[in-house]
């Protein structure tokens, strides 16, 4: 009042007060919608106790539906609108009232608090929101930094453990994604992708949030998954009959198609030129490798086995030179030659003497990972029957030695600079690390139940 008084005496006009912060719904829906689904460890959904309740009322809904419609969406939207102050994060009680009262929460929410401290990567991905942040913007942010993770799932859990590759360490955990198998990342760092078998779909989890920010339902119970080299396609093998490569848009986090495949898809991959998408079936004995421009197969072949990991070298242009693949019932792996199309060689891994042998429980698959380092210069292949990872070298596939990684070895990963190979040994409930030079065995990292498959990715932050 005394500043009117003042400014009219004056013959002033009083200055205005500030612009409330604009809520930007593009950034609400891809950002902040996805935080009201997220499972956090020990604490209830939002959405179990706020789906049509009075406060803060977002859409029911359905059985077997874990995610809105757009219509739903945009009546979330103006209710979570309710609750915020544009420009004061502190006055929200969006983010006041689910926070801890040492970092400046209210006093009680009857749904727990769900952020110890403002740090915490999902507070401020809201605070960002009532600022004002909009999409482009805040992806564009400054002082955003990527970090390296090896991504371990675990096949017999709920969880999937991140390691910092600079201090063989987990460092965070994404949860509520039952019985995850494979996974893949964005090129850009900005997303990782699941699938998740129990519920038949693929889960996309935000890189700064760890929140599942999609799940994209599938034809069948999915496999592993790769992603195309710009970004745009994520390729997800289904493993069930008749067979088939479901085709995720990641703009729109939709299944655009399914390719029909001969045989229910063990594992799909996409060449290192970016130009195939290579697929192998188990029960169909069969490669398909499909053109990525055109969503189409390209050519086929018939194996004397089911089709179980595999890995690509490449030629001087960067195309495709050979496919190295492990098959079921077979100690080793054979190589295909992309042009020619055909089985040019086998490598029997040897036995080795002093070494305890397994024969149950190998599923089918003796040897079931396969790795070539960053530098293409090493082939790393694994044995469940001896507990072991075996070394060759490339182009020759000359012997280099072995390696005791622990029981039920699995997939292999490697460190960005290709220093270490990450090991899932599915027996021991841990991933062994081993460096690739002097093939010893540098940490043993506790993860989850059952590890199996695993991936290395530059993650946005």
């Amino acid at each position: 009042m005394l500043e009117l008084l003042l400014a009219a005496l004056l013959g002033q006009q009083p200055a205005a007060p500030p612009a409330a912060a604009a809520l930007d719904y593009d950034f609400y829906k891809t950002r902040v919608e996805p935080l009201l689904l997220e499972k956090r460890e020990g604490r209830a959904r939002c959405v179990t106790c706020h789906g049509g309740s009075a406060t803060l009322r977002l859409q029911r809904l359905s059985e077997g539906v874990t995610n809105w419609t757009e219509e739903q969406s945009r009546q979330n939207f103006e209710a979570v609108k309710a609750m915020v102050v544009p420009g004061s994060p502190g006055a929200s009680k969006l983010l006041r009232h689910p926070l801890a009262r040492a970092a400046g929460g209210d006093v009680f929410h009857g749904g727990g608090q769900h952020w110890m401290t403002k740090a915490d990567p999902d507070w401020q991905v809201l605070e960002a929101w009532v600022n004002g942040a909009d999409l482009a913007s805040y992806t564009k942010r400054s002082g955003a930094t990527s970090v390296a993770r090896i991504i371990q799932t675990n096949a017999a859990g709920d969880n999937i453990h991140l390691i910092d590759p600079a201090t063989n360490k987990v460092v965070e955990v994404i949860n509520d994604i039952e019985v995850p198998h494979g996974v893949a990342s964005a090129p850009d760092g900005s997303r990782m992708y699941f699938t998740n078998e129990a519920m038949h779909t693929l889960d996309a989890v935000d890189s700064t949030t760890l929140a599942v920010i999609a799940r994209v339902h599938l034809s069948g119970r999915p496999n592993n998954v790769a992603v195309s080299t710009d970004g745009r396609r994520v390729y997800v093998g289904i493993a069930q009959a008749p067979g088939a490569v479901d085709v995720i848009d990641t703009t729109t986090l939709t299944k655009a198609k399914s390719i029909p495949v001969n045989g229910a898809i063990h594992n799909v991959y996409v060449t290192p030129d970016g130009k195939f998408v290579v697929a192998g079936s188990i029960p169909g004995r069969m490669l398909t490798v499909i053109d990525q421009a055109t969503e189409t197969i390209a050519w086929e072949l018939p194996t004397s086995a089911g089709v179980r990991p595999m890995t690509f070298d490449t030629k001087p242009d960067g195309s495709t030179k050979n496919i190295y693949i492990q098959l079921s019932d077979y100690h080793g792996f054979a190589v295909i030659d992309f042009d020619a199309r055909k089985e040019v060689r086998r490598v029997d891994m040897p036995e080795i003497k002093g070494e305890e042998k397994h024969t149950t429980g190998l599923q089918g698959a003796p040897a079931h990972g396969l790795g070539i380092t960053p530098d293409g210069t090493v082939l790393f292949s694994t044995s469940k029957v001896y507990s072991t990872m075996y070394a060759y070298s490339l182009p020759n596939l000359e012997p280099l030695g072995h390696v005791h990684v622990g029981q039920h070895p699995e997939w292999v990963t490697f460190s960005p600079d290709g220093r270490h190979v990450y090991v899932a040994a599915a027996g021991d409930n841990s991933t062994t690390v081993v460096d690739t030079k002097s093939l010893k065995v540098v940490a043993n990292i506790p993860v989850g139940q059952v590890p199996k498959r695993n991936g290395t990715a530059v993650l946005r932050r």
